[in-house]
Protein backbone atom coordinates (compact mmCIF):
# COMPACT_ATOMS: atom_id res chain seq x y z
CA UNK A 1 0.00 0.00 0.00
CA UNK A 2 1.17 3.34 -1.11
CA UNK A 3 2.20 5.34 2.05
CA UNK A 4 0.68 8.61 3.12
CA UNK A 5 2.88 11.04 3.88
CA UNK A 6 1.81 14.36 5.13
CA UNK A 7 3.87 17.56 4.90
CA UNK A 8 3.74 21.17 6.79
CA UNK A 9 2.98 23.82 4.51
CA UNK A 10 3.39 27.61 4.54
CA UNK A 11 0.74 30.60 5.24
CA UNK A 12 1.91 33.02 2.96
CA UNK A 13 0.45 35.88 0.94
CA UNK A 14 0.05 35.02 -2.71
CA UNK A 15 -1.03 35.80 -5.66
CA UNK A 16 -2.93 33.42 -8.15
CA UNK A 17 -4.15 35.05 -11.10
CA UNK A 18 -6.48 37.74 -10.02
CA UNK A 19 -6.45 37.08 -6.62
CA UNK A 20 -3.86 38.13 -3.90
CA UNK A 21 -4.65 37.19 -0.51
CA UNK A 22 -3.05 34.12 2.18
CA UNK A 23 -3.08 30.55 1.17
CA UNK A 24 -1.44 27.55 1.97
CA UNK A 25 1.50 26.79 -0.23
CA UNK A 26 4.95 24.69 -0.32
CA UNK A 27 7.42 24.28 -3.23
CA UNK A 28 6.33 21.68 -5.74
CA UNK A 29 9.94 19.87 -5.01
CA UNK A 30 8.99 18.60 -1.64
CA UNK A 31 5.64 16.67 -3.14
CA UNK A 32 7.66 15.98 -5.99
CA UNK A 33 10.44 13.76 -4.14
CA UNK A 34 7.89 12.16 -2.06
CA UNK A 35 6.09 11.25 -4.86
CA UNK A 36 9.29 9.95 -6.70
CA UNK A 37 10.17 8.29 -3.67
CA UNK A 38 6.93 6.15 -4.07
CA UNK A 39 4.91 7.84 -1.68
CA UNK A 40 1.64 10.00 -1.49
CA UNK A 41 1.23 13.22 -0.15
CA UNK A 42 -0.95 15.59 1.27
CA UNK A 43 -0.88 19.12 2.70
CA UNK A 44 -1.18 20.31 6.49
CA UNK A 45 -1.48 24.06 6.51
CA UNK A 46 -1.13 25.99 10.00
CA UNK A 47 -4.43 25.61 11.99
CA UNK A 48 -5.09 25.90 15.66
CA UNK A 49 -3.62 22.88 17.40
CA UNK A 50 -6.19 21.41 19.24
CA UNK A 51 -5.15 18.08 20.73
CA UNK A 52 -8.16 16.40 18.74
CA UNK A 53 -7.16 17.87 15.85
CA UNK A 54 -3.86 16.60 16.12
CA UNK A 55 -4.38 13.20 16.58
CA UNK A 56 -7.21 12.75 13.66
CA UNK A 57 -4.46 14.59 11.32
CA UNK A 58 -1.97 11.83 12.48
CA UNK A 59 -4.52 9.21 12.11
CA UNK A 60 -4.93 9.90 8.87
CA UNK A 61 -1.10 10.08 7.64
CA UNK A 62 1.74 7.25 7.65
CA UNK A 63 4.64 9.55 7.86
CA UNK A 64 5.33 13.39 8.41
CA UNK A 65 7.68 16.20 7.09
CA UNK A 66 8.60 18.98 8.48
CA UNK A 67 9.32 21.19 6.03
CA UNK A 68 11.60 24.41 5.83
CA UNK A 69 10.47 28.33 6.09
CA UNK A 70 10.58 31.39 8.74
CA UNK A 71 12.23 31.41 11.31
CA UNK A 72 11.32 29.91 14.91
CA UNK A 73 10.47 32.54 17.55
CA UNK A 74 13.05 32.99 19.81
CA UNK A 75 10.55 33.24 22.71
CA UNK A 76 9.55 30.01 22.39
CA UNK A 77 13.44 28.72 23.90
CA UNK A 78 13.52 32.03 26.34
CA UNK A 79 15.49 34.47 23.65
CA UNK A 80 15.01 37.34 22.33
CA UNK A 81 15.55 37.71 18.77
CA UNK A 82 18.43 38.99 16.84
CA UNK A 83 17.51 41.76 14.63
CA UNK A 84 18.19 39.41 11.73
CA UNK A 85 15.50 37.09 12.38
CA UNK A 86 11.98 36.73 10.58
CA UNK A 87 8.73 37.94 11.88
CA UNK A 88 7.21 35.35 14.26
CA UNK A 89 5.08 33.30 12.64
CA UNK A 90 2.88 31.79 15.77
CA UNK A 91 0.58 29.72 13.89
CA UNK A 92 2.77 27.83 12.33
CA UNK A 93 5.08 27.82 15.33
CA UNK A 94 2.13 25.88 17.22
CA UNK A 95 1.02 24.11 14.50
CA UNK A 96 3.90 22.42 13.91
CA UNK A 97 5.24 22.31 17.49
CA UNK A 98 2.15 19.91 18.55
CA UNK A 99 2.39 17.83 15.44
CA UNK A 100 6.15 16.78 16.30
CA UNK A 101 5.58 16.46 20.04
CA UNK A 102 2.65 14.31 19.20
CA UNK A 103 4.27 11.99 16.05
CA UNK A 104 7.44 11.15 18.30
CA UNK A 105 4.90 10.46 20.85
CA UNK A 106 3.07 7.70 19.04
CA UNK A 107 6.58 6.83 16.96
CA UNK A 108 4.93 8.05 14.03
CA UNK A 109 7.77 8.21 11.06
CA UNK A 110 9.21 11.57 10.18
CA UNK A 111 11.72 13.53 8.62
CA UNK A 112 12.61 17.24 9.73
CA UNK A 113 13.78 19.67 6.96
CA UNK A 114 16.36 22.95 7.91
CA UNK A 115 13.34 24.61 9.82
CA UNK A 116 11.80 21.37 10.15
CA UNK A 117 15.27 20.38 12.88
CA UNK A 118 14.70 23.28 14.33
CA UNK A 119 11.55 22.76 15.00
CA UNK A 120 12.07 19.88 17.02
CA UNK A 121 14.89 20.83 18.86
CA UNK A 122 12.96 23.72 20.12
CA UNK A 123 10.29 21.35 21.00
CA UNK A 124 11.94 19.19 22.85
CA UNK A 125 13.53 21.77 24.94
CA UNK A 126 16.68 22.84 22.93
CA UNK A 127 18.14 26.11 21.82
CA UNK A 128 19.09 27.88 18.47
CA UNK A 129 21.92 29.86 17.22
CA UNK A 130 20.05 32.70 16.09
CA UNK A 131 22.08 34.11 13.44
CA UNK A 132 25.25 31.87 12.40
CA UNK A 133 27.64 34.64 10.74
CA UNK A 134 28.37 35.92 14.25
CA UNK A 135 29.38 32.76 15.45
CA UNK A 136 31.53 31.41 12.46
CA UNK A 137 32.08 34.89 10.78
CA UNK A 138 30.51 34.11 7.14
CA UNK A 139 27.37 33.01 5.16
CA UNK A 140 28.97 30.12 3.86
CA UNK A 141 25.49 28.58 4.84
CA UNK A 142 22.96 31.04 3.42
CA UNK A 143 23.86 33.51 0.60
CA UNK A 144 20.43 35.10 0.33
CA UNK A 145 18.90 35.81 -3.12
CA UNK A 146 17.17 32.37 -3.30
CA UNK A 147 20.92 30.78 -3.67
CA UNK A 148 21.21 27.60 -2.35
CA UNK A 149 24.93 26.93 -0.75
CA UNK A 150 27.19 23.86 -1.51
CA UNK A 151 28.65 22.38 2.09
CA UNK A 152 30.48 19.35 3.19
CA UNK A 153 28.58 17.13 5.93
CA UNK A 154 30.18 14.35 7.86
CA UNK A 155 27.95 11.86 9.49
CA UNK A 156 28.68 10.29 12.60
CA UNK A 157 28.69 6.42 12.60
CA UNK A 158 26.62 4.52 13.94
CA UNK A 159 23.74 6.63 13.62
CA UNK A 160 20.58 6.32 11.28
CA UNK A 161 21.29 9.34 9.09
CA UNK A 162 25.16 7.55 8.59
CA UNK A 163 23.99 4.34 8.04
CA UNK A 164 21.71 6.02 5.22
CA UNK A 165 23.69 8.77 3.60
CA UNK A 166 27.76 7.33 4.02
CA UNK A 167 30.40 8.69 5.65
CA UNK A 168 30.36 12.26 4.08
CA UNK A 169 27.96 14.31 1.33
CA UNK A 170 27.65 17.44 -0.30
CA UNK A 171 24.32 19.51 0.95
CA UNK A 172 22.41 22.03 -0.58
CA UNK A 173 22.39 25.01 2.59
CA UNK A 174 19.77 28.18 2.81
CA UNK A 175 20.04 28.68 6.52
CA UNK A 176 21.23 31.13 9.19
CA UNK A 177 20.57 29.65 12.17
CA UNK A 178 21.20 26.15 13.49
CA UNK A 179 21.20 24.19 17.16
CA UNK A 180 22.97 25.37 19.60
CA UNK A 181 21.84 23.75 22.97
CA UNK A 182 20.68 20.26 22.05
CA UNK A 183 17.44 18.89 23.16
CA UNK A 184 17.46 15.73 25.44
CA UNK A 185 16.22 12.95 23.15
CA UNK A 186 18.18 13.56 20.33
CA UNK A 187 21.30 12.69 19.26
CA UNK A 188 23.81 14.54 17.13
CA UNK A 189 23.87 12.48 13.62
CA UNK A 190 25.81 15.12 11.12
CA UNK A 191 27.96 17.80 10.88
CA UNK A 192 29.74 20.59 8.98
CA UNK A 193 33.20 21.03 8.90
CA UNK A 194 33.27 23.30 11.30
CA UNK A 195 31.42 21.62 14.12
CA UNK A 196 28.17 23.20 12.98
CA UNK A 197 25.31 20.71 13.78
CA UNK A 198 23.66 19.34 10.38
CA UNK A 199 21.68 16.34 11.41
CA UNK A 200 19.90 14.53 14.47
CA UNK A 201 18.35 11.48 14.93
CA UNK A 202 15.73 11.01 17.69
CA UNK A 203 16.38 8.56 19.99
CA UNK A 204 13.77 5.76 20.76
CA UNK A 205 12.00 6.41 17.78
CA UNK A 206 11.37 3.23 14.57
CA UNK A 207 12.50 6.06 12.18
CA UNK A 208 13.23 9.62 13.08
CA UNK A 209 15.61 12.41 11.74
CA UNK A 210 16.21 15.67 10.64
CA UNK A 211 18.36 17.46 8.54
CA UNK A 212 19.40 21.02 8.69
CA UNK A 213 20.48 21.16 4.59
CA UNK A 214 17.50 20.79 1.78
CA UNK A 215 17.42 17.25 0.63
CA UNK A 216 14.01 18.41 -1.60
CA UNK A 217 17.15 20.50 -4.01
CA UNK A 218 18.78 16.98 -4.53
CA UNK A 219 16.28 15.10 -6.76
CA UNK A 220 18.78 12.63 -7.82
CA UNK A 221 19.12 12.01 -4.12
CA UNK A 222 16.22 10.29 -2.60
CA UNK A 223 17.52 8.69 0.18
CA UNK A 224 16.05 10.20 3.46
CA UNK A 225 12.08 10.52 1.54
CA UNK A 226 12.85 7.22 0.12
CA UNK A 227 14.10 5.65 3.94
CA UNK A 228 11.17 7.76 5.17
CA UNK A 229 8.77 5.94 2.62
CA UNK A 230 9.99 2.47 3.67
CA UNK A 231 9.56 3.06 7.30
CA UNK A 232 5.63 4.89 6.55
CA UNK A 233 4.76 1.20 4.69
CA UNK A 234 6.35 -1.07 7.70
Amino acid sequence: MTALIGLSTYMEQTVMGLWDRPAAVLPRVYTDCVIGAGGAVVGLPPQPPHPDAIERVLDGIDGLILTGGKDVDAALYGERAHPENDTPRPDRDAWELALVRAAIARDLPLLGICRGLQVLNVALGGTLVQHLPDVIGSNRYSYGNATFADNPVITVPGTRIGGMLGESLTVKSYHHQAINHLAEGLTVSARGDDGIIQAVDIDGMSFGVAVQWHPEETPDDLRLFAALIEAAQR
